[in-house]
């Protein structure tokens, strides 16, 4: 078990890629805090954890609000005693409109849970892995992260910082025991990819989804589950040397 005994933090574990990691954590034996802005999705994950004869606990915050975050660094701190692995996922997509309409406050939104979020994460968790002198955390950025996204600005722009700030904590916490890495997953089968369809085209969002997986070499959506098997894997001690790398999981699409 690549997890044993380890204590594991998820943001956005309530539902989607987030909830497949805190599965796939308990289930390489980690106790799992599920940390959501929608509580009951957030328990909900922790009671299935419980179910399988793992350990979790469920905790509601607002990622972008720097007391929430302390808050539920805090709890975990006084439930488990530790953190060992940061899962920094928490993100919304906004909507799809070009640049020159885009919202302002909207702008604001998808920067303050996307970006700060990702940020207050990293400001509040370092700390402890710091004195731990070990730690590893997972920051989901996108491959909207690598490339443009035409009608997708904010989330573009969010994405492509949160590399920024990987490989900038990478390199601050490396020799005192603390690994940084991210992942950019291509289009995967969660809800965010179901409503960018419907935005899209709302009355054929399934010709949006047959487009967008004709593009892809493997000709499908990827799998919650299959991103989850990448964020343990950079999570646990079988990629110790692996820091400061955005790992891109899209089967082949940026490749061709």
């Amino acid at each position: 078990m690549k997890m044993e005994g380890k204590i594991a933090v998820v943001t956005g574990g309530g539902n989607g890629i987030g909830q497949a990691a805190c599965l796939a954590f308990a289930r390489e034996g980690a106790k799992v805090m599920v940390v959501d802005i929608d509580a009951a999705a957030a328990e909900k994950t922790a009671t299935v954890i419980r179910e399988m004869g793992g350990e979790a606990q469920s905790f509601k915050a607002d990622v972008s609000q720097s007391n929430d975050v302390q808050a539920y660094v805090e709890h975990t701190i006084s439930t488990f005693g530790r953190i060992d692995t940061f899962f920094n996922n928490a993100g919304i997509e906004g909507i799809i409109t070009p640049l020159a309409e885009y919202s302002e406050d909207l702008w604001d939104r998808v920067m303050g849970v996307n970006l700060k979020g990702s940020f207050l994460g990293l400001r509040y968790v370092l700390p402890v892995m710091i004195v731990q002198k070990k730690g590893t955390i997972v920051n989901t950025a996108s491959v909207a992260g690598t490339v443009g996204s035409p009608g997708m600005a904010a989330y573009s722009a969010s994405k492509h910082a949160i590399l920024g700030l990987t490989r900038t904590a990478a390199g601050e916490v490396g020799k005192q025991g603390v690994r940084v890495n991210a992942i950019c997953p291509g289009p995967i089968n969660t809800r965010m990819i179901h409503s960018l369809e419907k935005m899209i085209n709302p009355d054929d969002p399934a010709a949006v989804a047959k487009f967008n997986t004709g593009r892809n070499p493997m000709g499908r959506y990827g799998e919650p589950e299959e991103i989850a098997r990448v964020v343990v894997f950079l999570a646990s001690d079988e990629s110790d040397y692996v820091n400061g790398v955005a790992w891109l999981i899209d089967g082949g699409r940026t490749a061709i």
